[in-house]
């Protein structure tokens, strides 16, 4: 018996019931607090998907407005004096530079990605203090 009923002292339990009763009440504690835990990152989920949703038709209507800004731009060449063909060469000749410049950005970025040196270095140096002896037999650590 691992419940506490109304009415009953918990000094006449013995050891063996308390220790029954109180693994019964952290056990029912933490499955309360992971079901606490999965309806709150189930309602984040549905914020998180709602909000990139709504980013995702934004960057499409941005893509559409780089589009026709990038037509005008072409005809305010035109209106200019430039052919047809060679305003709409420039304009895309000037996204191809754009690109050009963010591809070498992003690349000198990505280079500088050191790969988490230090939580590996420390990392080793736990565990190699953990496999070090003193000397007994005990691990450094129990010293």
């Amino acid at each position: 018996m691992s419940e506490a009923l109304p009415g009953e002292r918990i000094e006449d339990k013995s050891l063996g019931e308390l220790v029954a009763l109180a693994s019964s009440n952290v056990s029912s504690l933490i499955r309360a607090e992971m079901d606490l835990a999965k309806l709150e990152l189930k309602d984040d989920a549905k914020k998180a998907a709602y909000g990139s949703v709504m980013f995702a038709i934004a960057g499409m209507i941005g893509g559409l407005i780089v589009i026709l800004l990038s037509i005008a731009a072409a005809y305010g060449l035109v209106a200019l004096g430039v052919w047809h063909w060679a305003a709409f060469l420039i304009v895309a000749g000037v996204y191809l530079l754009l690109a050009a410049a963010l591809i070498g950005f992003g690349y000198l970025r990505i280079r500088k990605i050191d790969g988490a040196k230090r939580t590996r270095k420390t990392l080793r140096d736990d565990l190699a203090m953990l496999r070090k002896r003193g000397d007994g037999d005990k691990p450094a650590l129990t010293d």
